[in-house]
């Protein structure tokens, strides 16, 4: 048994605990409050994070909490949790079934367990470091599609994309006529999963926060991917440019992005 496994089965039960509640809510009445022109957030997204902060520091109390809607202590131990409570709240909010719980956890520093629960299909992604990555107890290894022409890769944009020149629209266009595709569904965390799980060959982003990526990197990474920035440099999860692939295209999507002259300050 992994060492980290104690850990890990709190967030499970924590990311299930919300998703119940996610289940419970969807498609109802619900109070949504905007943090900016286009970033929704509702009293989902709220409870769900309270359920599951309350669920983790019920078992350690010492442990630090970095969450998407609230500020708390940071704790009097190594380990720190990072927390989305709803990955895809537009789709939410919209009845748009796509969205996840997604919590991680590190330890002095380093990624060390990680859970995307994406409860409208029962599908539960699961990482140890150094244990391996599973969706429902099965064991995921990234895709051996290549080249870039035949891949099926994901990307999102940030939400100011209409105001920002800086915002992801010339790397789409590039990545839609090198690739056979590119999905778009709004929520990181599942995208990063599909990666490690070789439903997508390869995913990249910008402006993304560290709850929405710190489980979807360790997945990636013990499914036997690879993860940096842009210009293929050592990813931390507070870097907001990533790169994640199932290796054998990676210097490719990184060629992409760093090519000159397209919107370099992406």
């Amino acid at each position: 048994m992994s060492s980290w496994q104690q850990y890990l089965d709190t967030a499970v039960e924590s990311a299930r605990i919300a998703g119940r509640y996610q289940q419970y809510r969807f498609a109802s009445t619900l109070d949504v409050m905007m943090k900016g022109d286009k970033n929704l957030v509702t009293e989902v997204d709220q409870e769900s994070e309270r359920l599951i902060v309350e669920h983790i520091l019920g078992n350690f109390p010492d442990h630090g909490i970095v969450a998407e809607e609230g500020e708390y202590p940071p704790g009097s131990s190594s380990f720190r949790w990072i927390i989305d409570p709803l990955d895809g709240t537009t789709n939410y909010a919209h009845g748009f079934p796509w969205f996840c719980v997604s919590i991680g956890l590190e330890s002095a520093g380093e990624l060390v367990a990680g859970v995307i629960y994406n409860p409208m299909h029962d599908e539960l992604f699961t990482a140890t470091s150094g244990g391996g990555a599973f969706l429902n107890g099965n064991r995921l290894h990234v895709s051996s599609r290549s080249p870039l022409r035949d891949t099926l890769l994901g990307t999102g944009f940030p939400y100011d994309c209409a105001s920002d020149p800086v915002n992801n629209f010339s790397n789409f266009i590039a990545f839609q006529k090198a690739a056979r595709g590119i999905r778009r569904a709004g929520a990181a965390a599942l995208d990063l999963a599909y990666v490690a799980a070789g439903r997508l060959d390869g995913f990249w982003e910008l402006k993304l926060k560290a709850w929405d990526v710190a489980a979807g990197v360790l997945l990636v990474r013990e499914a036997g991917g690879v993860v940096t920035t842009f210009d293929g440099s050592c990813y931390d999860i507070f870097n907001h440019r990533i790169v994640a692939s199932n290796g054998l295209i990676h210097d490719s999507m990184v060629a992409m992005l760093t090519t000159p002259n397209r919107e370099a300050a992406e």
